[in-house]
């Protein structure tokens, strides 16, 4: 039990750090405010987000009430996944992983359920309460190339386009980064958690 809490102070720190951003951008910026922090490329714009990734949101009145519940019931099984996995002797880089995607989740569950209610204005307009219906505070952004889409490709031809556009948080990074790790070691956990199995099968038999 002492170790699991080292996974568990990883979401811990993640949600600080997030949710820490997060205020200081509401409380020293303006909305839509861009400040530049290493040249052109990588700058802080205030935006708030109504819904998931991207803007994207239910049209349903308790859309974004069924959206955060949904994102507190996954974090809770991903909190009882690390758990449960490291008494299976999981890869530590798996549990960090999944402590990271714990606490990206938690953070944006964290505006969503009391920003409406503790942040003037960040309550998305019309809804039935302000409870359940706050708005993600986002801020990193990084347009590193700037051009024009080639004049034969259709629809885009001749409109200019920004890599990379979308404008994220702390907590959308550390999702980002547990789920990448996840993908790119996921035959060494494989491996690992076989390796377990074989070990816990052999002194299973010595024991019989």
């Amino acid at each position: 039990m002492k170790t699991v809490w080292k996974f568990y102070l990883v979401t811990l720190l993640v949600i600080l750090i997030d949710q820490g951003s997060k205020l200081l951008v509401h409380f020293n910026m303006q909305m839509h405010e861009e400040i530049n922090v290493i040249g052109d490329w990588f700058r802080l714009h205030y935006l708030l987000n109504p819904g998931m990734a991207f803007g994207m949101q239910f049209d349903i009145e308790y859309g974004k009430v069924l959206l955060t519940i949904f994102r507190i019931i996954a974090s809770g099984a991903i909190a009882y996944s690390i758990y449960y996995l490291l008494k299976s002797k999981a890869h530590w880089g798996l549990l960090i992983s999944l402590a990271l995607i714990l606490g990206g989740a938690l953070g944006n569950a964290i505006d969503c359920v009391f920003y409406g209610v503790m942040i003037d204005g960040n309550v998305i307009p019309n809804s039935p309460t302000p409870w359940f219906h706050g708005q993600v505070i986002d801020m990193l952004y990084f347009p590193m190339v700037h051009g024009v889409y080639p004049e034969w490709i259709p629809s885009v031809g001749g409109n200019r386009f920004i890599f990379f556009s979308p404008v994220f948080n702390i907590a959308d990074s550390a999702i980002f980064i547990g789920v990448v790790i996840i993908l790119i070691f996921q035959n060494k956990f494989a491996a690992h958690e076989s390796k377990m199995k074989a070990q816990q099968a052999v002194a299973t038999e010595g024991k019989s």
